[in-house]
C-alpha cells in the first residue's frame, strides 16, 4: 500500500521502518550538487523536527503524526542518497582490469 503525499509523490507504507533500501549496498555514492542540496535540506528538516519532538514532547507514540513526517522526511532522504550511482571500490576496478585483460 503506498500514501501520496501533496507533492505527488508515491510513498510506500514501509517508509516508517528504518533500514535501508532492499538491495542496496553500503558502498560510497556519487552525489551531484541537485541531490547534495536536497540531502542538505531534508537533514535540516529532519533535524529541527526531532528536536521540536524532543522538547514539546512529553509523550511520543510509534502513530504521533510529528514521528511520521520525521519518518517520510528519512525515506525520502535514503530514496535521494540511493538514487545516485555508486562509486567503484579499488578493488572493482582492478576485477575490471583483470577481466579486460584475461579477454584480450
Amino acid at each position: 500500500m503506498a500514501a501520496t503525499t501533496t507533492a505527488g509523490l508515491s510513498v510506500p507504507a514501509s517508509a516508517s521502518a528504518v533500514h535501508t533500501l532492499p538491495g542496496r549496498t553500503n558502498r560510497r555514492r556519487r552525489i551531484d550538487p541537485a541531490s547534495g542540496r536536497a540531502l542538505e535540506i531534508l537533514g535540516h528538516a529532519i533535524e529541527y523536527l526531532t528536536d521540536e519532538l524532543v522538547h514539546n514532547a512529553d509523550l511520543i507514540f510509534a502513530h504521533d503524526p510529528r514521528v511520521e513526517a520525521i519518518q517520510l522526511l528519512m525515506f525520502l532522504n535514503r530514496q535521494i542518497y540511493f538514487e545516485c550511482p555508486e562509486v567503484q571500490t579499488l578493488g572493482d576496478r582492478c576485477r575490471s582490469l583483470l577481466r579486460l585483460r584475461s579477454a584480450a
